[in-house]
């Protein structure tokens, strides 16, 4: 991982003390001053980093969805790339409590903020292209299904992983859409691993 500069560690450290509020008292709790605090400056450094609290908005969900794109791997087959990423993001959420609750947050808050429905809708459409591809690849070396349409397939994926990240669709339910999904698609099960001993 590159060394940061001054000013991105700053800035980094702005965003994931607004990032820990939300998560801990959600979007009502956050607080410019104490996410100043909790980065040990004044609230004229954050204003200087950050102008808008919607600026501030913008890094937590960049940061957010940095965490997602971790989950998609840049090689190996469409659809193992695919079925990866489902199971990625499961563990990534479970791994990360937190990552779900921001992104729930936003998503509750999105419905009365045309700012955050804003910079949420412009995250999920790059994450729809990003799938859509993903499944276009898919198809087009014979992994998946040809009358798969990747435009809808794409956005019953991302509607799926997001609901992850909902508390009230969080759980037993998830592991079921999921499994569903993957077996609809008709993703392949990953090849066991040959024991060399025997």
């Amino acid at each position: 991982m590159p060394t940061l500069n001054t000013q991105e560690k700053r800035s980094r450290e702005l965003v994931l003390a607004a990032f820990h509020q939300i998560a801990e008292r959600g979007f009502e709790g956050l607080r410019t001053r104490e996410v100043a605090a909790e980065a040990g400056v004044n609230v004229a450094t954050l204003h200087y980093y950050f102008p808008t609290k919607e600026a501030l908005i913008r890094g937590v969900l960049e940061h957010a969805m940095s965490r997602f794109r971790t989950t998609l791997a840049a090689h190996g087959s469409p659809d193992s790339q695919l079925r990866n990423h489902l199971r990625a993001v499961r563990r990534l959420l479970q791994d990360e409590p937190q990552l779900g609750a921001v992104m729930g947050e936003l998503a509750l808050r999105s419905a009365r903020d045309a700012s955050i429905a804003a910079l949420l809708r412009e995250t999920y459409d790059a994450w729809h292209a990003t799938m859509r591809g993903l499944l276009r690849r898919a198809v087009n070396d014979g992994e998946l299904r040809p009358e798969l349409d990747s435009d809808e397939v794409a956005a019953l994926v991302v509607t799926t992983l997001t609901a992850m990240t909902l508390p009230i669709a969080a759980g037993p339910q998830t592991e079921l859409a999921l499994r569903q999904l993957e077996l609809w698609l008709g993703l392949r099960p990953e090849p066991a691993a040959v024991d060399a001993s025997t």
